[in-house]
């Protein structure tokens, strides 16, 4: 007698029907501990899921960073979209304030519980069951490919900038990609992201003359003019918003002397500035704006200014049309709700793949991101997967 064949991840991972059951993937995914930057596993089951339904799957690995791609269809394919997300979660804070297990994937009154059970393990395991079940209907001059990273948690540098790399050199392509971050506020569907805001943090160091608090004439304090800065910097109005931006912000978010002392004049004071920057500026000219206002500071009080700059990324728009106005139309058609097309939030993976084709971001209610009892509300997540099947097929039958 012929024995049968070991089952595989693919059908533990079916329901009823057949179908990939994006609810059992998501509780996969979080039983995975990947917090950033481990792999925990999380590549690992979608690679060998991703195998078994077909996709040709490569591991991207740099810098320590796990990352994957796969793609199902022609590498030359003359229409391939995109699915781009991410596995790696952000620590648990304090363990004891969990009331669910973190990493237990449980269910209690229609919500999963774990870390990543929002951001974003349910928006991969709804796209990836998505493209596993519509693979075999996709007209051959196309492709499908997900581009996952465990690396968006963390520092950036080696996640879905790796795998944008790696395709390059390979002639691999994405014609469109589709995020699938949370980005709905309060209600499924109310909100899709057609761009993201630039962030810039600046690091300002004032350097003056340390002395005795009773002798200050022998000193030269820099706090006063740290003080004079910041609130230079905090008063100006950047930009009133443009058309699909509201208006960029300033944030100082720390001021640091360090000085225990009650009768020292400090030598140094540090302080950082967050701008969040829309589509009226650069990374470059608020730069050089920050850089004439230090040194003008430093001119003023005779001081020394240093200054170090981190851009994490520029604004970006996708104008509406075309892509933007399919996935707006299968929100509405599964939900309800003409979703909002928006430029809100922080920064996202989206930031990097804008450069190499048009993306739009699109996911579930984010409400419980990276707060104690992260959890998602498991219909949203079949919700979702029917989200995603509608984009693939009106995106393949135009």
């Amino acid at each position: 007698m012929t024995a049968s064949p070991a089952p595989s991840i693919a059908d533990d991972l079916r329901d009823d029907t057949g179908a990939t059951d994006p609810e059992a993937l998501t509780a996969a995914l979080i039983r995975c501990a990947s917090v950033t930057p481990d792999e925990g596993g999380a590549l690992v089951l979608l690679e060998e899921l991703l195998s078994a339904a077909g996709f040709t799957c490569t591991r991207v690995d740099r810098g320590g960073i796990a990352n994957l791609y796969a793609r199902f269809g022609a590498k030359a394919a003359a229409k391939s979209f995109g699915f781009n997300g991410h596995t790696d979660v952000v620590p648990l804070g304090d363990p004891d304030a969990w009331t669910m297990p973190p990493f237990g994937a449980e269910v209690k009154d229609g919500f999963m519980y774990g870390r990543g059970a929002t951001d974003m393990k349910s928006g991969v395991a709804a796209f990836a069951a998505a493209a596993i079940d519509f693979a075999n209907d996709m007209p051959k001059d196309g492709a499908l490919i997900l581009a996952i990273t465990g690396d968006e948690e963390g520092d950036a540098e080696d996640g879905t900038l790796a795998l944008l790399d790696w395709m390059a050199q390979q002639g691999e392509a994405m014609s469109v990609c589709l995020v699938g971050e949370p980005t709905c506020p309060d209600t499924m569907g109310e909100m899709m992201k057609i761009g993201r805001r630039g962030s810039l943090n600046a690091f300002f160091t004032l350097r003056g003359t340390q002395g005795h608090a009773a002798y200050p004439h022998r000193a030269n304090n820099p706090l006063p003019a740290m003080a004079r800065l910041m609130d230079r910097l905090s008063s100006h109005k950047l930009d009133t918003g443009t058309e699909h931006f509201d208006a960029s912000t300033l944030a100082v978010v720390t001021i640091d002397t360090g000085n225990p002392a009650t009768n020292v004049i400090p030598e140094a004071s540090r302080a950082t500035v967050n701008i969040r920057f829309n589509d009226a500026h650069t990374g470059a000219d608020l730069s050089d704006w920050l850089r004439a206002e230090a040194g003008k500071i430093a001119d003023e009080f005779k001081i020394e200014a240093d200054l170090k700059i981190k851009i994490s990324g520029e604004s970006f728009l996708t104008p509406p049309g075309d892509f933007s106005g399919i996935i707006a139309r299968a929100v509405e058609a599964e939900t309800g709700i003409a979703p909002e097309l928006s430029t809100s939030g922080g920064t996202s993976d989206a930031r990097f793949v804008k450069n190499h084709c048009p993306v739009v971001e699109f996911g579930l209610v984010g409400k419980t991101m990276h707060q104690v009892d992260e959890r998602v509300e498991v219909a949203q997540i079949h919700q979702l997967k029917s989200i995603y099947s509608r984009i693939l097929r009106d995106y393949f039958a135009r």
